[in-house]
């Protein structure tokens, strides 16, 4: 693309700043932030006044199934495209594709499609690859997920699509010895281990950190808790340096515990993800989930035996909701949904952030959090 385009009379959202009075100026990179003065230097800008709302990096979500009627389950470019087009309203502009438990065969066909979609251009969130949520999980956390496909932890299950899995979720208790985790790490292999959907003890967590896990599943959900005589993987969590995500929709985690884990862990090792399946962004009604019925009603996604069953929570909702439930400023907060994900998969030279050279990946919204414009890439994809 040549065209040049310039973001004007903004909040920039720049690392622990917000600029006022400037304009980002971006092509299909971030080229620069600049004083209104300096614009002479371009001999063709389009600028584009956003009316004082705040511009900040792409939201990034690391956990997604799914959103507008599609899940990443259904194995066809034409499902992964309807989400990729439905979150850019949301204001992401990349994501995970998250699998579940299933088949061998549908998993790989999933991971096929997957494949194929990291080198698609949708016009719309662009997909960085795959989370693998299960099959290595606990049938006693299993969540929404089905007991019937669960199996252990096996190198030679995931070897073949090692080049797009970018985070697996597992139950560490289920890898004896830890021969998975080792097997991981001692490849090289760039995949983040998880700890999630897992019946693990604080001290085989603890261990399996030790290992190679790096990371926790949208903590506090589907995970042994934390109590004072047997602090199980949450506290193995709370207590070391691993990253964790967490769906801040205030169904799967009380809002008062947003501002305890704010307390506890690090800003940095925090991040906002939706788990949303298909039925973000649409109406209520009757949808489905890894082959199971779901009930969504008052914002809540539940399996037939009242199981939660992923949520239909937004990008942009989930930060509202954090923010408004802690003592959070707006800079920090979006750290939380753009450079923490990007860190925590390895692209932050790339994404994350507004910093000159890294790809033009923006959204702007106001102050409710309601999206304006999204730009993925320096293209524009939405706009309101």
């Amino acid at each position: 693309m040549n065209t040049v385009y310039g973001l004007t009379n903004g909040k920039i959202i720049l690392g622990e700043n917000v600029l006022e009075d400037k304009v980002l100026i971006f092509k299909d990179k971030i080229l620069k932030i600049a004083d209104k003065e300096d614009l002479i230097e371009y001999e063709s800008i389009h600028l584009i006044d956003v009316n004082g709302n705040y511009i900040s990096p792409g939201f990034i979500d690391i956990h997604i199934h799914g959103a507008g009627g599609s899940d990443t389950m259904d194995g066809t470019l034409n499902s992964i495209e309807n989400i990729s087009r439905t979150l850019v309203k949301t204001g992401v502009t990349s994501f995970l594709a998250t699998t579940m438990t299933m088949s061998k065969k549908v998993i790989y066909g999933v991971l096929d499609t997957v494949r194929k979609a990291v080198n698609t251009d949708f016009k719309g969130a662009k997909v960085l690859g795959a989370h693998l949520e299960g099959p290595f999980i606990s049938e006693k956390y299993k969540g929404a997920q089905n007991a019937k496909y669960i199996v252990s932890p096996d190198y030679d299950f995931v070897k073949g699509y090692t080049d797009i899995i970018k985070i697996i979720t597992l139950a560490p208790e289920m890898d004896i010895e830890f021969k998975f985790i080792k097997k991981i790490k001692e490849t090289g292999e760039n995949i983040v281990l998880s700890v999630g959907h897992s019946n693990a003890t604080y001290e085989e967590c603890i261990n399996s950190i030790k290992e190679g896990i790096s990371h926790g599943t949208h903590i506090f959900n589907a995970m042994s808790p934390m109590h004072h005589r047997m602090p199980g993987v949450v506290g193995a969590v709370l207590n070391s340096d691993v990253t964790c995500e967490i769906i801040a929709d205030k169904i799967h985690v009380h809002p008062a515990i947003f501002q305890l884990l704010l307390k506890t862990k690090d800003i940095d090792k925090i991040i906002l993800i939706t788990d949303s399946m298909r039925a973000g962004a649409m109406k209520e009604g009757i949808y489905e989930l890894g082959g199971q019925k779901v009930i969504v009603k008052d914002g809540q996604a539940r399996l037939e035996n009242n199981t939660l069953a992923g949520s239909v929570l937004t990008m942009n909702s989930a930060v509202k909701n954090f923010m408004e439930h802690t003592d959070i400023n707006i800079q920090n907060v979006i750290k939380l949904a753009t450079i923490n994900p990007a860190r925590v998969i390895g692209i932050d030279d790339k994404k994350g952030s507004l910093h000159e050279g890294k790809d033009a990946d923006i959204v702007v919204f106001d102050k409710n959090f309601d999206i304006y414009l999204t730009v993925v890439e320096g293209n524009i994809l939405y706009k309101k």
